[in-house]
């Protein structure tokens, strides 16, 4: 009995410490660093401020180019369950207010995304978009006020726009005026972090 129980204290001893905490970031091709050189991407700059701040931490980008909230709702299943995130930065729904979806549709599959995140225990920001004027007033207006009434309902933390005070400036965005530059994911990355931040204080707390 004795000898079970010291070799039950030297295996507990012996365990590694818990990973890191993962955060999950799954959007569309502003995400993913689509035009971009491996590593400028703002999920990566994360990344890097979390081990510059020796917060215990890892990011895991999930993001697809050309990604819409359908096919982020069909796969986000498979992403909590591999990677058990923590948090989950949630940046979809740009590409379907660019083909002009039906915005009830779009909010369905955003807050189903959210419920399965809530589900497993992760901590949801909510990242938000704009979309040019020339889709009409009333529907770029509602597509803009979905976030703010998902992240409402869902009580999530809401980045309102994720190109934000800088949305208007040329030079930061490729030839397409699409995607931002290298230039602009460290202004990303600030929009990110300020909401982000009070998360990560919560969690370490939680882990510890």
């Amino acid at each position: 009995m004795l000898i079970r129980l010291l070799l039950l204290i030297v295996a507990l001893l012996g365990a590694p410490a818990a990973g890191a905490a993962t955060i999950l970031v799954f959007g569309d091709s502003l995400s993913a660093g689509y035009g971009l050189a491996r590593g400028e991407d703002w999920a990566h700059l994360l990344a890097l401020r979390l081990q510059e701040k020796k917060l215990d931490y890892t990011v895991t980008n999930a993001s697809i180019s050309g990604e819409t909230t359908l096919g982020g709702l069909n796969r986000i299943d498979n992403a909590l369950r591999t990677h058990r995130p923590a948090i989950v930065i949630l940046a979809l729904g740009a590409n379907d207010g660019l083909r002009g979806a039906d915005l009830a549709t779009m909010r369905r599959n955003l807050e189903r995304m959210i419920d399965a995140a809530q589900r497993m225990h992760a901590r949801v920001v909510l990242v938000g978009m704009h979309i040019p004027p020339n889709y009409g007033q009333k529907y770029t207006e509602k597509f803009q006020a979905t976030y703010r009434d998902i992240a409402k309902s869902r009580r999530v933390t809401l980045v309102p726009f994720l190109l934000e005070g800088f949305a208007d400036q040329r030079e930061y965005f490729q030839a397409d005026n699409l995607h931002p530059v290298a230039a602009a994911q460290p202004l990303i990355l600030e929009t990110i972090w300020k909401p982000l931040a009070p998360l990560l204080k919560y969690t370490i707390k939680t882990k510890g």
